[in-house]
């Protein structure tokens, strides 16, 4: 599964499209002082407004900017602290515990009105790969890192696997409600809010819809506060809308030129890069390659049919990886045949000025005439007739043994 994350402005569209109460916001790309004062004008005079850096990353209200120190969330108490929190974030850099050090740059800011908080949660429905499900979970402690609190007090959190043929029952989602120690006058309210939550979870194609705090107002009533969403990519066919919300910025710039190469491309932190047809195999080669003690550099799936142009291209956007100590390709040629392939590889490694180390596992159709081509190539490469050989030779090449 690819999965496509979306800005919070962007999750919260969704929520309102589903029912799901959330406050108003606006969000803004330019510093302007006519954009601000219009955006600003809509929330009124003597109102709270929370202004909220959007990035594809977490822990935004612990980050801090490289340029300013300012947190990535900020509460302003008027129209001229919204005004310097605006000028503070947009066009620099957040760094938090999930960007790493080089952080992020910020190009939208999203406002959004004050809410007095009685109680905060956590609800969540995801995918439950163990049991090929939907899965709802909740917590009575919300704004908190949910990973740590299932390590450290998985007893603070309800797990209700869905059904995906019946969906979310009432009485799974009044047994949340329960779990969360809500009044009972916020039960009717609790139900049909995880039910709506469950159909934009189906309907949307999602892989994560995540309320990180639902909370309880001053007036007694839920809404989202804040809210994740990861939607599968491999369903945007059905959703022209919401392909339009994905932000290039926010990608490493060598998956954005594979996807427009049509290739599967995820970029990793190891040193070896991986040269794959099929998701599984290239699957089985990362784990061949952490089995024996490396650290693949990349998912890189050309697919079975992939052209001698997009095996090119494919080459280019491994050496765009200043990481990359060594090159590992391991094709079962069926429609795509060995032989192409290995003039391809030829082709590109020669256009390229390759100079790291490679070694190529072929199978399948025409393999004999494909180690011909790369023997007569005199490139620096191995072949290997087995996966767990070709695997410890690549490693072995990119430690420079």
């Amino acid at each position: 599964m690819m999965r496509m994350n979306i800005h919070e402005y962007q999750a919260k569209l969704l929520l309102k499209k589903f029912q799901i109460p959330a406050p108003e916001g606006i969000c803004i790309k330019s510093c302007q002082p006519d954009v601000v004062e219009k955006a600003l004008n809509a929330f009124g005079e003597g109102k709270m407004i929370v202004v909220k850096a959007q990035i594809h990353a977490g822990g935004r209200g612990q980050g801090c900017f490289v340029e300013n120190g300012c947190k990535g969330v900020r509460c302003a108490r008027n129209k001229q602290e919204a005004h310097e929190s605006i000028h503070a974030m947009l066009g620099h850099t957040l760094v938090t515990r999930q960007t790493g050090p080089k952080g992020k740059r910020v190009r939208k800011v999203y406002l959004t009105e004050g809410i007095r908080v009685q109680q905060e949660f956590y609800v969540s429905i995801l995918v439950d790969c163990e049991h090929y499900c939907p899965v709802l979970i909740a917590s009575a402690e919300g704004g908190t890192e949910i990973e740590t609190l299932a390590q450290t007090s998985p007893e603070k959190l309800l797990k209700i696997l869905i059904d995906p043929l019946v969906g979310l029952t009432d009485f799974q989602a009044r047994h949340a409600a329960f779990f969360l120690q809500l009044a009972p006058e916020v039960f009717p309210e609790c139900v049909q809010l995880l039910k709506n939550l469950y159909r934009l979870f189906m309907q949307a194609d999602a892989l994560l819809v995540e309320i990180n705090p639902l909370v309880l107002n001053e007036d007694g009533h839920l809404m989202a506060l804040d809210a994740k969403i990861q939607l599968d990519d491999n369903a945007l066919f059905r959703h022209k809308d919401y392909g339009k919300w994905t932000d290039d910025h926010e990608k490493d710039p060598k998956e954005v030129e594979a996807a427009k190469a049509k290739l599967n491309y995820i970029a990793l932190d190891g040193d070896i890069a991986c040269l794959v047809n099929g998701a599984g195999l290239a699957m089985a080669t990362m784990d061949m390659i952490q089995h024996f003690g490396g650290r693949p550099a990349n998912f890189l799936d050309v697919g079975g049919s992939a052209s001698a142009e997009q095996i090119q291209k494919a080459f280019k956007i491994i050496l765009k990886d200043p990481c990359v100590r060594g090159i590992f390709i391991n094709v079962f040629g069926g429609i795509l045949r060995c032989d192409l392939l290995a003039e391809a590889i030829v082709t590109a490694a020669q256009s390229t000025a390759l100079h790291l180390p490679m070694v190529v596992r072929l199978k399948g159709t025409n393999v004999e005439r494909a180690h011909q081509i790369l023997r007569q190539s005199a490139l620096p490469l191995v072949t290997s007739d087995t996966l767990e050989a070709a695997t410890k030779e690549i490693i072995r090449r990119a430690r420079g043994v």
